[in-house]
């Protein structure tokens, strides 16, 4: 949810790391904002229309023989649309974070950038059905996304993020955090840069982006050893049938690619 080019170094180091996380063999596209917006996506209004290009963007995948797709942002955008879309695996990066961190540690909490942004990743912890997992979320007051983008070109301005990140995280962790994670994937990478991977001795902060890659990997295979069988295609994430499909094609244009006639 990103555009490339309006964050600083973000989008290089994000490439270069994925470069070296992924296993052999595996192959990853990035994709990020190029029609509208890509900047300010904590107000709802712009993230829904940043969602319609992240919809756009697995139907792409779905015609260019991708084998999962992986939404790189906290709030999920689109992520139940993508599923109903695909058939392969589609994972969001805060679903993916919220489970990961279950098997980390009796409970988790957030660190998120701004309390607006806040709002969407506790709403999202609930509609994964993990409240009782969660241990709240702090914020790190940053209004302006963007200002994030200054921590990779300015070591000045990443140890001021770091420490406002940590100082959030601590009041997390004094008050019953077991694993912390950053709530976005800028503050994720920004972390790992500087090898920052403990809010204190014992305590873990999630890499999100580490989790979504491997995870991503993970279903790939399961997806595999199941015959191709992966998201469940019974009332939530179920497409059109075929027995109304050219209906909906000749209102909606080329949707749904995996429903054949």
């Amino acid at each position: 949810m990103t555009r490339p080019g309006a964050w600083g170094g973000y989008n290089k180091f994000l490439r270069d790391y994925l470069d070296r996380i992924a296993e052999p063999g595996t192959t990853i596209t990035i994709g990020g904002i190029t029609k509208v917006g890509g900047i300010a996506d904590q107000y709802r209004y712009l993230e829904h229309i940043e969602a319609l290009e992240v919809m756009e963007n697995v139907q792409t995948a779905v015609h260019q023989g991708y084998d999962a797709f992986l939404i790189g942002n906290i709030a999920d955008p689109g992520i139940q649309a993508c599923k109903e879309i695909a058939e392969f695996p589609v994972l969001g990066l805060c679903e993916t974070c919220c489970h990961v961190a279950c098997t980390m540690g009796a409970n988790f909490a957030f660190v998120t950038l701004n309390d607006k942004f806040g709002s969407r990743v506790v709403e999202n912890v609930r509609r994964y059905g993990l409240e009782s997992r969660f241990a709240g979320a702090r914020s790190m007051r940053v209004e302006r996304m963007r200002s994030l983008a200054d921590g990779y070109d300015n070591p000045v301005a990443r140890a001021e993020i770091i420490d406002a990140f940590l100082a959030a995280a601590n009041q997390l962790v004094d008050d019953g955090a077991e694993v912390v994670i950053a709530a976005g994937g800028v503050a994720m990478a920004l972390l790992e840069m500087e090898g920052v991977r403990e809010v204190r001795k014992g305590v873990p902060i999630l890499n999100g982006v580490a989790a979504l890659v491997k995870m991503g990997e993970a279903a790939v295979r399961i997806a595999a050893l199941s015959g191709g069988a992966y998201t469940s295609k019974r009332l939530n994430y179920a497409p059109p049938g075929a027995d109304q499909i050219d209906e909906i094609r000749s209102f909606y244009g080329d949707v749904y690619p995996t429903v054949k006639k």
